[in-house]
């Protein structure tokens, strides 16, 4: 019988994968740089992340972009905990990204945007990919734009599609929302991805905010690990949390973020190929930190 906190936890999950799921056309960034950091809650583990992307978009006509893009991850998950009947030891990752995208207006400022790449994400144990570490990803879009208004409403976008991605083990396009809008100069809000939030700015330079954002990793474990509770063949997270986030503009085009919060799902852990999970690492809420500098349109 399935408790009650078990599908509470579902719940939320597939909750978020939704809400949040990972989408690019309607972000302006060009590159970014970030490093992120949370220790785990009476535990001795701890996570670390630095990555950065850049996005290169290359104008074929009028309105028309080709927008090759290329990321890279780096992941540091310590695990010091003793899981009595669980010998574990790999605990670097990467993961590296390449892909194109597509876009182009269509009638009554709506644009069409197109996105495919392939992932290669694993410890790399054996220094070079192997065919269980190569994931592919991709999207469909169509984005409404009203964001440069002349007949004195408020600003707002909205992005609808549909994207895949084969490192979330699912056979089927997941639906995808994502609407921002202008409250007044002061404030705004966004429902979607990477994150919801309810923003106020001070003035040109410095906004603050209040964030509700899903975050995670997924890479193949090469030279599959044995444990006493089973083989590990990969790891995941998927960690939600909540909390306050500060942006600083240097220039119109350039500015620095730092966000701090607390997990209210923290779900990390190693699986077999099927999916099944072989130790749940961690489960306990707890505190998150991330910071960044990036650069956008």
């Amino acid at each position: 019988m399935i408790k009650e906190s078990e599908i509470l936890r579902l719940g939320l999950i597939l909750f978020f994968v939704f809400a949040f799921a990972k989408a690019y056309p309607q972000g302006t960034d060009l590159f970014r740089v970030e490093y992120t950091y949370f220790p785990q809650r009476s535990s001795d583990n701890s996570f670390r992340r630095f990555r950065a992307f850049a996005n290169v978009p290359l104008k074929v006509k009028e309105g028309t972009y080709v927008v090759p893009f290329l990321e890279y991850r780096n992941v540091e998950y310590i695990v010091k905990d003793d899981f009595i009947l669980t010998d574990f030891g790999s605990d670097r990752y990467e993961s590296f990204e390449v892909g194109v995208g597509y876009t182009f207006p269509m009638k009554n400022n709506w644009r069409f945007g197109g996105r495919a790449g392939i992932l290669a994400a694993s410890n790399f144990d054996e220094e070079k990919p192997r065919s269980d570490d190569y994931f592919f990803t991709g999207g469909l879009y169509v984005i409404k734009n009203e964001r440069k208004r002349e007949d004195g409403g408020r600003p707002w976008r909205l992005v609808v599609g549909v994207q895949y991605n084969t490192t979330a083990g699912r056979p089927f396009p997941l639906p995808y929302l994502n609407y921002y809008r202008e409250l007044n100069k002061k404030w705004s809000f966004t429902i979607g991805a990477p994150k919801m939030n309810i923003k106020y700015r001070f003035n040109e330079k410095n906004n603050v905010q209040l964030y509700a954002r899903l975050d995670g990793f997924y890479a193949n474990i090469q030279n599959d690990q044995p444990t006493t509770r089973g083989v590990a063949e990969n790891v995941s997270m998927l960690v939600a949390m909540i909390g306050p986030g500060y942006e600083h503009y240097f220039t119109k085009h350039i500015s620095a973020y730092i966000y701090a919060g607390y997990t209210f799902i923290n779900d990390i852990r190693l699986r077999d190929d099927n999916g099944n999970d072989v130790v749940t690492l961690n489960d306990n809420n707890t505190f998150y930190s991330r910071v960044g500098l990036k650069f956008k349109i």
